[in-house]
Parts: structure tokens; sequence; C-alpha cells
């Protein structure tokens, strides 16, 4: 039973990791965007706040990692939710910069 339980927690350490790596892969590009003055004011505040929550997700993951029982599924239930919020946001922007793109080729 035990090695189900810790290859189930594996298995979502692994889903999670994937996750955290394609946002941090649109955040790169949002990165690139900020450093190349092709953002506006709100573009950069907005990655500014992305680094800042990049950073409390992966300490989630650290923590998660160390946890068991009852705390280990309070702890996922918290990532798994500040996963959708950070991911909500990177697109919220992405969508924003591509919507500004059209407008100025127009």
């Amino acid at each position: 039973m035990s090695t189900h339980v810790n290859e189930g927690k594996q298995i979502f350490h692994e889903k999670v990791e994937s996750q955290i790596n394609a946002a941090v892969a649109k955040l790169e590009a949002l990165r690139a965007r900020v450093e190349n003055a092709r953002a506006d004011a709100d573009e950069a505040k907005a990655f500014a706040e992305l680094l800042v929550k990049r950073q409390a997700i992966e300490h989630m993951l650290h923590e998660l990692k160390k946890s068991e029982g009852h705390e280990w599924e309070h702890s996922k239930a918290a990532l798994v939710a500040r996963i959708a919020e950070f991911e909500a946001l990177l697109k919220g922007i992405e969508h924003k910069a591509k919507t500004k793109a059209k407008a100025k080729a127009n």
C-alpha cells in the first residue's frame, strides 16, 4: 500500500513540475518582451508579480515533497490552486499582449 501511495505522490510531483516548467517557459517569453522594451508598464508589473508567485509555487512544491498524510493532501490542494491562479494570470497577460500586438498591426 505504501509503495502505491509513494508512486502516486511521485506521479503528482512530476505532473506539477511539468506544469511549472510549461508556465516558466511562457514566463520567459514575457521576460523577453519586458527586457526588449516591447512591454508596457502593466506587463512589466505583472511580470514582476508572476516572478514572486513562481518562487512561492516552487517553495510550496518543495514543502509538499517533505510532507505526508493529511498535511500532504492540504499542501497538494493549496499548490494546485496556486498553480491554477498563476496559469490564469499568465494567460491573461499573454492575451493582452496579443491583443495589443494586433491593434498595433492594424
